[in-house]
């Protein structure tokens, strides 16, 4: 189905590494606590706030022709992340038509348990379709300096994740969901000689094979919204296939419309480090209004990204975080 235009986009940031509530944002983005007291905060205490935890967890709202429909763009790394923040934040579980995982790490996967118990309690115990990839349940682990490795905590296979109350969509094609207000890609290409994944990630079909390199997560897929006047808004919650590869499959995908704003994890932290010259260079020629990182980003990039394209174009996403475009 073609994807249809959204008149607005509403973004809450449920899960992510920091919370920074005190730094001045652009007009279009409401801080933490400014949120809390809209939703009847009187005293500033830590028990009234949200928690940071490492991972990411997206509530993304788009009102199109047919009213509103909600995805929810993983879950954060753990159950409580999801129940504090989104208790205190207000999210409204009923109203989440859809979830999406975007690959098979723990840190995305292991809230989203918890975020289909909310969602369940709230809209009548309906199941809840959640899009998967079929390459995302295979056991996986990150090889260490002395030759051994350290095992990940798995994502749940389709039958677990319907017995947790989840409808189970294993594709791995492109496609529109939610009302043909999202759309999902499919495997995204790499074209960039210098975006190469998680060099260091291994992984093993059963428990007696043999662990093989697993440096390119192909499961990793991409969101995206088209918003009226504006353009595409493109989600990556981690990137490890590479944002400027992201973008290019999301600009192939639909030929002469402009990307607005990307956000999420642009994974540049770390051995990525190395890569945050080539990869600022090369977002600049997508024309972006808006940059939002979040996640795996890590400072030395968000830092890089500041000084190349400035303020409001750059504008770093924290817990609690919502950004109305």
């Amino acid at each position: 189905m073609p994807l249809l235009t959204a008149d607005r986009v509403e973004i809450v940031v449920l899960v992510d590494n920091v919370t920074d509530t005190l730094s001045s944002a652009p007009p279009f983005v409401t801080r933490e606590w400014v949120a809390l007291k809209r939703r009847g905060m009187r005293i500033t205490a830590g028990s009234a706030l949200c928690c940071a935890n490492h991972g990411l967890a997206l509530v993304i709202t788009a009102h199109g022709p047919d009213g509103a429909r909600t995805v929810l763009f993983d879950g954060g790394p753990v159950d409580y992340a999801v129940e504090r923040n989104g208790t205190r934040l207000g999210i409204d579980f009923g109203a989440i038509g859809a979830v999406m995982l975007s690959h098979g790490h723990w840190d995305h996967a292991g809230g989203i348990p918890q975020a289909l118990a909310m969602i369940r309690a709230a809209n009548g115990d309906r199941a809840v379709p959640l899009l998967l990839h079929p390459g995302m349940f295979a056991e996986r682990a990150s090889r260490q300096a002395d030759g051994g490795v350290m095992p990940m905590d798995r994502v749940p296979s389709p039958a677990e994740w319907e017995a947790m109350g989840a409808q189970p969509v294993v594709s791995a094609a492109p496609g529109t969901f939610a009302g043909d207000l999202f759309w999902i890609s499919g495997e995204i290409p790499r074209r960039t000689a210098y975006e190469r994944g998680l060099p260091t990630q291994v992984a093993r079909a059963s428990r007696d094979a043999p662990w093989q390199p697993d440096p390119l997560l192909m499961d990793e897929r991409a969101l995206a919204v088209r918003v009226r006047g504006k353009g595409l808004l493109v989600f990556s919650a981690c990137s490890h296939a590479g944002i400027v590869n992201v973008l290019h499959h999301v600009r192939d995908s639909f030929p002469g419309e402009p990307i607005h704003a990307a956000m999420g994890g642009l994974h540049l932290s770390g051995e990525n480090e190395a890569i945050i010259p080539e990869t600022v260079r090369d977002l600049g020629g997508f024309g972006l209004a808006h940059v939002f990182p979040a996640h795996c980003t890590g400072w030395r990039a968000v830092n890089a990204l500041e000084r190349t394209f400035g303020e409001p174009v750059v504008a770093p996403a924290a817990v609690g975080k919502i950004y109305a475009l």
